[in-house]
């Protein structure tokens, strides 16, 4: 048997080239679920304010990405997951489930995510972290998806409290992740891949 010093790396290869045929099979026209996974974050009975997330995910070079997929993993409106972890997943609402799966318009780039406003979920040694919505980006060309928050500006007293934002530096950078209020239960959040806009990601 020879020695693993010898043997070569297995080739890589990157995601796609067409990303929504394997995760979101509807956007290729093929019924193969009777509905598709993440389509509802929360049934129309979950309480809390309803809201609407729109933008658009740019590459490095500013043009919008056609082909990709986002994953949303978040609390409900009372800071509980829909989670065995979180202590008091039995208490969660009705129809939640907290995750939910977007794609992006295959002409424009644009991705729009319909739930509910997040609460304030508990954080380390006591501290609470800010309402946010965790995402998972995969697209072609990203071996390995990439991971990412999105806060809410109208939350600017909880920004200021949460951990993970005040880890960000220089502090500037911390406007990549908050999603600017655009109406009455509407925000924009735009992602950028790459270049002096990067959004801040995540090794988690």
């Amino acid at each position: 048997m020879p020695s693993l010093d010898y043997l070569p790396e297995t080739p890589s290869q990157t995601a796609g080239p067409f990303i929504h045929i394997g995760l979101m099979s509807r956007i290729a026209g093929f019924d193969a679920l009777p509905s598709e996974p993440g389509s509802a974050v929360a049934g129309p009975d979950v309480a809390g304010e309803r809201i609407v997330i729109e933008g658009v995910v740019r590459d490095g070079m500013g043009a919008p990405c056609r082909d990709l997929v986002i994953e949303l993993w978040q609390a409900d409106a009372s800071g509980i997951y829909a989670h065995p972890e979180d202590p008091r997943h039995a208490e969660v609402a009705d129809g939640f489930t907290g995750f939910g799966r977007v794609h992006t318009d295959l002409e424009t780039g644009v991705f729009r995510i319909e739930t509910i406003k997040p609460g304030s979920v508990p954080g380390r040694h006591g501290g609470r972290q800010a309402p946010h919505l965790n995402l998972w980006l995969v697209a072609r060309g990203i071996n390995l998806g990439l991971n990412t928050r999105l806060y809410f500006e109208d939350e600017a007293e909880a920004n200021a409290e949460d951990a993970v934002l005040n880890m960000i530096d220089p502090p500037h950078r911390r406007e990549t992740l908050i999603a600017r209020r655009d109406g009455e239960g509407a925000y924009r959040f735009d992602i950028r891949l790459q270049g002096g806009e990067e959004t801040v990601f995540l090794d988690v």
